[in-house]
């Protein structure tokens, strides 16, 4: 049955009830008038006219003005805050004594755990130096097999001397195996000379990582339309290459020592070489954080990747200010902890590139500075500030990032006076390549160089090839910042003409590594030109002659 309508009720009234209504707002309305007139206040407050434009010196008065509105502002927050301090405070006391009155036992007991455990929770920061050398240590003593992971681009430079000496020392029957990864960024002659140049040494596995792994916990997006040829991906950053040679490397080089434990791995390098991307690739999964950010690793890592082999991420190897400025500026955290600026870092990348390669890669005109450069970059990238300024900050940055990131394709030649350093003698070589499959390990990085796309020689940059770079291991090796040198160097620096900073030689780097290990950015200074601002000058320059027409 269909529920009948309902009618609402009518708003209509006669015009004498609605006449009268209004008549008694306006007398209520004029009865508050009245009162607030009485008691002096003014219901309308009269609009600001502000200052006159022909009025002498607007501009200080309205500045004078609006500092005064700023101090009566900071004077209010000011008082507000201590008002709410004095809150706090008081309810702090009311809680302490009811606290008290109820269980002063209990009250101090429990503060005694609070503060015993405080000082077992002191401990040192994360971002130290010497934080990260305990844990590079620890990842050394705690592996069966060490992984040294060096970047294609550079391999020689991602080598550190003092970690594979260590390794070697450290007995146990350590193993130490070099990978090179990015070798998509190299040019295919290229990584297989060096494969040969370090075969020599150590096994080398040629290694790609995937840059699409995800967490476990995010799902893929389902698409409608799905190649049927996976080969058209690998073109891409969706394959890993090297990551099954390798795996079956480990699995079987644990089966052979017979273990009751796992087989402990530990991934060792230079920051920004690929150690959490490999241990992803394995893992098969987003098991470590990685980033383009130096020092992403902080903390030892464990992950199984199966249940013989567990792999042990590491950070990133401390350099030492002793190296030349190009190896600090890739393999080392100083622009990250401020002793180098970005502008720095990147004049000194640019000096050990040709110029040619490098206007051709960023499809940029010529240029006669650094400062030139990094703002065509940023007016090629759009990085403007507010006006249309150039953002040569953000442009360095952006630099730096696909140098030390997977993105620029750039390569080293191989010396040819190349030799084995002192610490690896025949012995060690024989030692450290028994017990590997080497046959293996030779058919799985040719399926792998076959696989990969390389770039051309003509599309990769040449890099100069500055050689191992120097780290640190040991707490007590690691220099003690001088506070004493800082004026001396700023007044050095506020001297100098920019001319020489960039004309510096490599052998005064070497031979002052402990100025350099904090260089602050340097400031620019603009020497006035003398200007004539004498009446005859405006007379005769600017002013127009009338007799010239009126003759």
């Amino acid at each position: 049955m269909k529920r009948p309508k309902l009618r609402k009720a009518s708003k209509r009234v006669s015009c004498a009830k609605r006449y009268k209504i209004q008549k008694k707002v306006r007398e209520h309305n004029r009865k508050l008038r009245k009162e607030a007139k009485k008691k002096g206040l003014k219901k309308r407050v009269k609009k600001d006219p502000g200052v006159p434009n022909s009025a002498p010196f607007k501009e200080e008065v309205l500045r004078e003005a609006e500092q005064r509105r700023l101090q009566i502002e900071e004077e209010k927050e000011r008082i507000r805050q201590i008002k709410k301090e004095e809150r706090a405070q008081k309810r702090k006391k009311e809680k302490e004594a009811a606290v008290k009155q109820a269980e002063p036992s209990a009250k101090k007991a429990r503060t005694d755990t609070k503060a015993n455990g405080a000082e077992k929770r002191s401990a040192p920061n994360k971002n130290s130096k010497q934080h990260l050398c305990t844990e590079l240590n620890k990842v050394i003593d705690a592996s069966d097999v060490v992984i040294e992971v060096l970047d294609a681009r550079d391999p020689l430079g991602c080598r550190c001397p003092q970690l594979e000496e260590a390794v070697l020392l450290k007995g146990g029957n350590k193993k130490l195996l070099l990978v090179l990864t990015k070798i998509d960024l190299v040019p295919k002659e290229n990584v297989e000379k060096w494969m040969e140049c370090f075969q020599r040494e150590f096994p080398v596995v040629a290694f790609k990582a995937s840059t699409q792994i995800r967490s476990k916990t995010v799902k893929a997006r389902r698409r409608k339309i799905v190649a049927s040829n996976e080969v058209l991906d690998k073109s891409k950053g969706a394959v890993c290459f090297g990551s099954e040679c390798l795996a079956e490397l480990l699995t079987a080089y644990a089966a052979k020592t017979q273990n009751e434990s796992t087989l402990k791995v530990g991934i060792v390098g230079f920051p920004n070489v690929g150690k959490s991307s490999l241990i992803n690739c394995l893992k098969g999964m987003m098991a470590c954080h990685v980033g383009a950010a130096k020092g992403t690793t902080k903390n030892m890592q464990e992950v199984h990747i199966s249940k013989a082999v567990k792999l042990l991420d590491s950070p990133g190897v401390v350099a030492s200010p002793s190296n030349p400025a190009a190896s600090k500026t890739l393999r080392s955290l100083q622009v990250e902890e401020g002793q180098e600026s970005v502008l720095d870092a990147v004049n000194t990348l640019l000096k050990q590139c040709d110029k040619m390669q490098i206007m051709l890669q960023y499809n940029i005109p010529d240029f006669r500075n650094s400062l030139e450069f990094l703002t065509l970059l940023a007016k090629k990238r759009g990085f403007l500030q507010k006006g249309g300024i150039p953002d040569t900050e953000q442009a360095a940055n952006t630099f730096l990032t696909d140098w030390t990131g997977a993105k620029l394709s750039y390569h080293c030649k191989v010396p040819s006076n190349y030799s084995l350093p002192v610490y690896v003698t025949d012995e060690v070589v024989s030692e450290m390549q028994s017990g590997w499959d080497l046959d293996k390990v030779t058919a799985g990085n040719k399926e792998t160089l076959k696989g990969v796309k390389f770039p051309s020689l003509s599309s990769s940059m040449i890099f100069g090839c500055r050689g191992p770079t120097a780290g640190l291991l040991n707490v007590s090796s690691i220099p003690e910042e001088q506070p004493s040198a800082e004026p001396e160097e700023q007044d050095n620096s506020e001297g100098d003409e920019p001319e020489q900073t960039e004309e510096l030689d490599e052998t005064e780097e070497h031979e002052k590594p402990q100025k350099r290990i904090k260089n602050k950015p340097r400031k620019v200074h603009f020497q006035s030109a003398p200007v004539d601002i004498s009446l005859s000058t405006v007379h005769t320059d600017d002013a127009y002659d009338f007799n010239t027409d009126f003759k």
